[in-house]
């Protein structure tokens, strides 16, 4: 705004739409692409002047996105977000060129005060760039670098801007949580950050996700025990349980490493939500290694669970190895795996009947006449919802107190008390 330029939700009357792209797998390629192309339609049908590309994809293939999508007008890489203001002026302007800004991954750019595109209430906290982890299967630290921790004076102010605005909940993100502050500190600072912020007016609660097992820390088990203002949730990527599989993914865990921080953290916080992501098909996985994961997931019961085919992405070491797995069986074990992760989350959720939980509502189904919450065991677009009734109106933003009386396979029925 301080440019002249407001921010519109209607893609039809935009002037200008800038796509934030993914290429992380080649499922979220195929999306971004579909993406440009359906933004690309309105300079026909709306009064787009400019698109422009931004994020990953933006800064893995710059020259084939103008070459093979024309209706690109500019591209802007992962580490050069500054620059979108400046890059809207030239197109804007219609020099008749294509600006391409692509800084190298030394720094983190500025980029002034901040636009909160999540609705006001939650919003997320950017603590890190880039990684040093090297998996595999990875692309992010060709994309993004080398792992950079944002100054912890300039992560308190955004957060404290953040809570002046309105803001109930930070959730912490990074390609990876747990090592934050050891390039700049000199040893892993999440608890001293999380201590900070859970001093901070306004924020109720503070969520941690991406946090690598082998990195999880008894101090910051401890810190999250004791900080009330801290979601008894972690999202811990742990990929497989078979210690074959984890070596060739150069992950720096094994089974029983996973086990033990998942004891201490339910030893320390008996209600702690624990999520986590696996990779289905990686090369040289055989279906004894898969039967394995099956029987963990079943074993530990995990609150949260996604899984992902293995994608061969151009570029990483898993790429050129040996023994790939066929497309049909990668789905059809990625699909065992959430048909019975399904399953063991109805069964979690059973466990909820009759407990009362804080919820924040984000919503109401007007038709059904509820309200739409979460709990704290609830991330944002990736976790369940809670359906409230209750007998007064509730806003957004607020917090209140409800029963559960119900559940579903993914999300909980309650009543406000």
């Amino acid at each position: 705004m301080d440019r002249g330029y407001t921010i519109c939700d209607d893609e039809s009357i935009a002037d200008i739409i800038v796509i934030n792209s993914c290429s992380f797998i080649a499922d979220a390629m195929e999306e971004s692409i579909q993406t440009i192309i359906e933004m690309g339609a309105y300079k026909e049908t709306g009064q787009l002047k400019g698109l422009i590309v931004t994020g990953c994809l933006a800064q893995r293939f710059p020259q084939d996105i103008l070459k093979d999508l024309p209706e690109v007008d500019a591209v802007i890489g992962t580490n050069s977000y500054d620059e979108l203001v400046k890059t809207i002026d030239e197109v804007l302007a219609n020099k008749g060129t294509k600006p391409v800004v692509l800084k190298d991954f030394k720094g983190l750019p500025r980029n002034g005060r901040r636009v909160l595109t999540t609705g006001g209430h939650f919003a997320y906290l950017k603590i890190a760039e880039g990684c040093n982890k090297r998996c595999t299967y990875c692309i992010i630290p060709y994309i993004r670098g080398d792992y950079r921790s944002v100054p912890m004076e300039d992560i308190l102010l955004e957060a404290k801007e953040l809570a002046e605005a309105g803001v109930k909940e930070l959730i912490l993100v990074a390609q990876e949580t747990t090592v934050y502050g050891q390039d700049i500190y000199g040893k892993k600072s999440i608890p001293d950050l999380l201590n900070k912020l859970c001093e901070i007016d306004g924020i109720n609660w503070i969520r941690i996700l991406y946090a690598y097992p082998e990195e999880i820390t008894d101090e910051l088990i401890q810190c999250m025990a004791s900080q009330p203002k801290i979601c008894h949730y972690i999202d811990m990527p742990i990929q497989h349980c078979n210690d074959t599989l984890l070596k060739k993914m150069g992950r720096k865990t094994s089974k029983a490493d996973i086990m033990a921080i998942a004891d201490k953290l339910k030893k320390a916080m008996p209600d702690i939500c624990l999520r986590t992501t696996l990779i289905c098909g990686f090369p040289g996985e055989t279906d004894e290694m898969h039967k394995e994961l099956l029987q963990f997931i079943s074993d530990m019961k995990f609150d949260r669970l996604g899984a992902f085919a293995y994608s061969r992405e151009d570029g990483t070491v898993a790429a050129k190895m040996d023994n790939q797995v066929d497309d049909e069986i990668k789905n059809l074990w990625k699909d065992e795996v959430m048909a019975l992760q399904k399953e063991i989350s109805l069964q979690n959720n059973e466990g909820f009947i009759g407990r009362e939980l804080d919820v924040f509502i984000e919503g109401k189904l007007v038709d059904e006449g509820v309200f739409v919450g979460r709990t704290y065991r609830d991330t944002p677009s990736v976790d369940g919802f809670i359906f409230v009734s209750a007998d007064q109106e509730l806003e957004s933003g607020q917090f209140i107190k409800a029963r559960v009386n119900a559940s579903e396979d993914y999300d909980l029925i309650g009543e406000m008390i």
